[in-house]
């Protein structure tokens, strides 16, 4: 607080205001809930293993005028991190602005599943949906949407291999460099002291990251807005928009997915303890791929209160990129999902992103040419 403002008054709430906080409590707590978490309409153009792609539907028959965008998610997180709910729905978003839209959603994972790693993503998943949008979008060159490892995967595809037919990568809340994590440090010293057994034992006899623990330790990440919650509902009872995005957000949590066991295994050695990914450079076999590769405009997005991709973290893959044309950083307010979807994104994030995709949109540059 500023010298000399005195600090606010809290009054009595008027009228109006107690109407509203009994009528959002009755829809809250009696009627089942107040966010429309409806999804988008959508269509399966592709499916595969681990990968269905989707096409959504155009709102009210609007005109195609951009490139396509494909939405990718990360790993052990559903894919509706884009589509939220209504009002803070990146999807819904970049529809309006006419983009045809797209979206890879990776589906469950069983136990069965525990032997796939981090490649088969990077180098089958994602090319393959990339150019199965590209292909339905008529030939032209996709521009990439990920947030936290769904954008590292997506630059690691793009890096893999350079014939994708891909514009532009854009990267919300990806870390590059984990030592900068620092809520990771104490597994980090753990993972060094035991030379990573107890991790590695733990990931083998479950076969990876089961759901509810993925889900648990999501939550803990914000264990101060958890135990503050009881009284964030009570300030904001009257507020609609405020207690949706609870409730959707306090959904999506409780909807986590489970990490191949394979996968976790790498992420935790390779990214968290070793921290591989910082040098630019990650092997999968004999398969070396070097992010200096990497020979498209690039955006990052920090969240200003991420605690899981620190600002610091995220930017440092602007020192990994010497062959992108462009690479552009910028800081939004929100933690490691509210910097994608939260009621701030709409002014920060998405604005950053409208302005990066129109910039690199290969479908607006040839109209112009042709104009």
């Amino acid at each position: 607080m500023k010298l000399g403002v005195p600090a606010p008054k809290l009054g009595v709430p008027s009228p109006e205001t107690v109407i509203d906080a009994c009528a959002n409590a009755w829809d809250l707590f009696v009627r089942g809930g107040i966010a429309d978490r409806t999804p988008l309409p959508a269509s399966i153009i592709a499916e595969g293993p681990q990968r269905t792609v989707f096409r959504y539907h155009q709102q009210g028959g609007r005109r195609v005028r951009h490139a396509p965008v494909l939405l990718v998610p990360p790993l052990a997180a559903p894919a509706s991190c884009f589509d939220l709910h209504r009002g803070c729905s990146m999807a819904e978003h970049l529809l309006q602005l006419g983009y045809p839209l797209y979206l890879v959603d990776y589906g469950p994972i069983a136990f069965s599943d525990r032997d796939l790693g981090l490649e088969h993503w990077v180098e089958d998943v994602l090319p393959t949906a990339i150019r199965e949008v590209s292909k339905d979008a008529g030939g032209r060159a996709v521009q990439l949407v990920g947030w936290c490892l769904g954008g590292i995967m997506s630059l690691l595809a793009v890096a893999a291999d350079r014939t994708l037919p891909v514009n532009s990568v854009t990267l919300i809340a990806s870390p590059f460099d984990f030592r900068r994590v620092r809520l990771l440090a104490p597994v980090r010293v753990i993972g060094d002291l035991t030379r990573g057994q107890l991790v590695g034992s733990l990931n083998r006899l479950l076969g990876g990251a089961p759901a509810p623990l993925v889900s648990l330790g999501f939550r803990l990440t914000a264990i101060d807005k958890l135990l503050l919650k009881p009284f964030v509902l009570a300030r904001h009872l009257h507020d609609r928009e405020v207690l949706a995005q609870i409730e959707a957000v306090d959904a999506y949590m409780a909807n986590m997915l489970a990490y191949p066991g394979r996968t976790f295994g790498q992420l935790y050695h390779r990214f968290f303890r070793v921290n591989e990914l910082a040098g630019g450079r990650i092997a999968f076999g004999e398969h070396v791929i070097d992010l200096a590769d990497v020979e498209v405009p690039v955006l990052a997005i920090g969240g200003e209160d991420d605690v899981l991709a620190p600002v610091e973290a995220v930017h440092h893959v602007a020192r990994l990129l010497p062959n992108a044309p462009e690479v552009r950083l910028e800081v939004a307010p929100g933690g490691h999902l509210g910097v994608l979807t939260g009621r701030a994104a709409r002014r920060t994030t998405w604005a950053y992103v409208d302005e990066f995709l129109l910039e690199h949109d290969a479908f607006k540059a040839a109209a112009a040419r042709a104009a």
